[in-house]
């Protein structure tokens, strides 16, 4: 893939939060350009800079990370891996994608509000999927909805897409409850958002849910998901579940 130039700003970056962090990237002409790590649409257009700056610098390995917990939680059930039928949320370029794909799973399916995610997949991972959508989840059609009700997803895995405001409640809420009950929920969360202390909307939400009746958990690990800008640890939990029911929509709100 192509190789860019990446030049990290060299004020303390720590007194920035995760979402706010950022970089500069030299165009060939000399142009140079501000992105934030979370300026999904713009990293994505560029091939091959998003891996290049969470998996080649930033040393990110949530994707494999997160399936091997799936594999490890579904290893002392009656399962086998290629009878999942997945829902990836916040699918993005593919990267989870692919690893599920090398694996063997059934079906693969992505979904992803951003259009520039479904053009990169195309442009870089074709084949991967089955069906990659790119729509919002919280306004979807009935047909929409039907849709992705016929592939009769048994596992959704969301990895590096929770928190932040990337994907609201509802969207997170919408995909679980498509997957069949007692089928697979796997997905990894900032540790901090755990935290007692922090408040914010899907905060509140997530760690209602790990506690509620709509799942049990089979296996939670901290791991480290990346390196920030600075080379220090920025430490996520792996999560694999599986359904009792779906969220209602007291939950949601």
């Amino acid at each position: 893939m192509k190789r860019h130039h990446i030049r990290f700003p060299s004020i303390n970056t720590q007194r920035l939060a995760q979402n706010e962090a950022y970089f500069t990237l030299i165009e060939p002409n000399g142009t140079q350009t501000k992105l934030r790590f979370h300026d999904y649409d713009a990293i994505y257009e560029r091939q091959g800079l998003y891996e290049q700056l969470f998996y080649d610098r930033l040393k990110c390995q949530s994707p494999e990370k997160v399936v091997s917990i799936l594999r490890y939680a579904m290893s002392g059930e009656p399962w086998l891996f290629n009878e999942l039928r997945v829902l990836d949320l916040g699918a993005g370029n593919g990267m989870v994608g692919e690893v599920l794909q090398k694996h063997g799973v059934a079906r693969i399916v992505g979904i992803d509000i951003s259009k520039p995610a479904a053009v990169a997949v195309q442009r870089d991972r074709p084949g991967v999927y089955d069906e990659y959508y790119s729509f919002d989840m919280s306004r979807m059609a009935p047909e929409q909805r039907e849709e992705l009700g016929g592939w009769r997803f048994n596992c959704m895995v969301s990895v590096a897409a929770l928190g932040f405001g990337d994907i609201p409640v509802r969207v997170f809420a919408e995909a679980y409850n498509l997957v069949d009950d007692g089928g697979w929920i796997a997905f990894n969360i900032k540790e901090t958002f755990l935290d007692n202390r922090d408040t914010t909307g899907f905060s509140v939400f997530i760690k209602n849910l790990i506690l509620s009746e709509y799942l049990d958990i089979y296996h939670m690990e901290r791991y480290r998901h990346r390196l920030s800008m600075d080379g220090q640890p920025l430490y996520y939990f792996g999560v694999a579940c599986r359904k009792n029911g779906s969220i209602p929509e007291s939950m949601i709100e």
